[in-house]
């Protein structure tokens, strides 16, 4: 069978069986074993002898496995991850909510403002966007409800500001790109922070807009003032957030760490300060850990699945082929980034972040490294390009995670109502980024 054909059916098997609802480590990996098996007894022009390719595929899927668990970035993920339940659990994301809410309660959409700055501290701790919507969206929704908050308001601000930690630094779908392009960790994370700071005020300013057009959505009356001593007092929770966050940014911008000794750092610091301050114990401890295991291990199970079939791709030379065809066919470099945009926005409406990613990077690279684009840069636009996925509807996976721990109130058709005026804001911002390039390229340069 011709490699083109072959890797044409993989991919349309693969879309078939995700449709199926077939978990994406299994639907990659079995696809790819398959593949392999008929790339290597099939050859063009000769007869199948399964006999000659179970060598050779075996061999493959081994090594493969093998040198990607063996791959040292791959450290970063358990350690982040169990970052952010040590963070949760310890209270240190819910007391810099608590501040937010105390400074900014007094302001019309102050509760809503405050929700998504706490979600942009807690992404910059976990980079987990679904554990910040979960946590966060515990937490901030009820008490924006009882406080006369629209249910669209509310809900939608949590559910668009959890999508921050796909982009603030550090991000687990950064590192997850860094894998398969081979970009370094730390320039990604770097180029990350100025459009996730320029996404995070977006959020806020569409919040002060909404605000203004509907005064109801958001009342500031029978809302408590507080005063000067109290707003101060709140302040002495920030500091593990604040100690944090200068630990992972400060210390990768400036080279004191590499990113995974950011992260073990920034875990033993939080470990430390939540037995110091009493909040943690060995049941949320073992809760943690657990918590920590799982969302690891299913990580780890879709990687290894996508870098089987990354490797059946690249024998195939389906990518490489795509590209001449584009370059023939005279398309520009706009045309190819405008289609680009447009698969991956279609594919946020079914599937969700980390399936995307290791599904698309196989055909999307080449072809930015064949006109000559920057990886890091186009990391960037990904990211944030799954960021607006996890809001779009039907299957926005930060909606329906909104709508798992709002009261029952609050319904699907409300939540995608408030996340449509964010994603207003995060066109404008992903548009910004494929215009001026410098905004994701800047940091990384000066820290070089």
């Amino acid at each position: 069978m011709e490699p083109f054909t072959l890797a044409l059916l993989a991919l349309i098997v693969v879309l078939f069986l995700l449709v199926l609802r077939v978990p994406i480590a299994f639907s990659l990996g079995s696809v790819a074993c398959a593949g392999l098996l008929i790339f290597f007894a099939w050859r063009p022009g000769g007869e199948f002898e399964l006999a000659r390719a179970i060598r050779p595929t075996s061999s493959l899927i081994g090594n493969t496995v093998f040198e990607f668990v063996h791959n040292y970035p791959l450290s970063m993920i358990p350690l982040f991850i169990g970052l952010g339940h040590i963070a949760y659990y310890a209270g240190i994301t819910t007391d810099l909510y608590t501040a937010m809410r105390i400074w900014l309660a007094r302001l019309p959409g102050g509760l809503s403002i405050a929700s998504i700055v706490g979600c942009g501290g807690f992404s910059a701790i976990t980079g987990s966007s679904v554990a910040c919507a979960s946590a966060m969206g515990r937490i901030t929704v009820p008490e924006m409800l009882r406080a006369g908050y629209s249910p669209s308001l509310a809900a939608g601000s949590v559910a668009a500001g959890g999508t921050l930690g796909s982009l603030i630094p550090p991000s687990l779908l950064f590192v997850i790109y860094s894998i398969f392009t081979e970009e370094s960790v730390r320039t990604l994370f770097l180029a990350g922070i100025l459009p996730g700071i320029l996404s995070m005020v977006g959020f806020v300013l569409t919040v002060i807009v909404w605000t203004r057009i509907s005064p109801a959505s958001a009342p500031s009356q029978d809302v408590k003032a507080f005063s000067f001593k109290e707003k101060f007092a709140v302040l002495a929770g920030v500091w593990p957030a604040a100690l944090l966050l200068s630990t992972i940014i400060v210390g990768i911008y400036w080279g004191f760490f590499t990113p995974t000794e950011a992260a073990a750092v920034s875990l033993s610091l939080a470990v430390i300060i939540g037995i110091f301050r009493r909040r943690l114990n060995v049941d949320n401890v073992t809760l943690a850990l657990k918590e920590t295991v799982i969302q690891t291990s299913t990580i780890f199970l879709i990687a290894i699945g996508a870098k089987i079939f990354v490797a059946f791709v690249s024998l195939t030379r389906i990518a490489p082929s795509l590209f001449d065809w584009l370059q023939g066919s005279g398309a520009s470099v706009f045309m190819v980034l405008a289609g680009i945009v447009v698969v991956y926005l279609l594919l946020g409406m079914f599937l969700d972040s980390i399936g995307i990613l290791v599904l698309t990077l196989p055909f999307t690279v080449p072809l930015i490294e064949g006109y000559g684009l920057s990886l890091v840069w186009f990391g960037v636009v990904v990211v944030k390009l799954l960021e607006i996925g996890l809001i779009t509807p039907p299957v926005g996976l930060n909606v329906f995670v909104i709508k798992s721990v709002s009261p029952p109130a609050v319904t699907l058709e409300t939540i995608f109502k408030g996340v449509a005026w964010f994603l207003v804001l995060d066109a404008m911002v992903l548009m910004a980024i494929l215009f001026f390039p410098e905004l994701s390229l800047v940091i990384p340069q000066s820290a070089r």
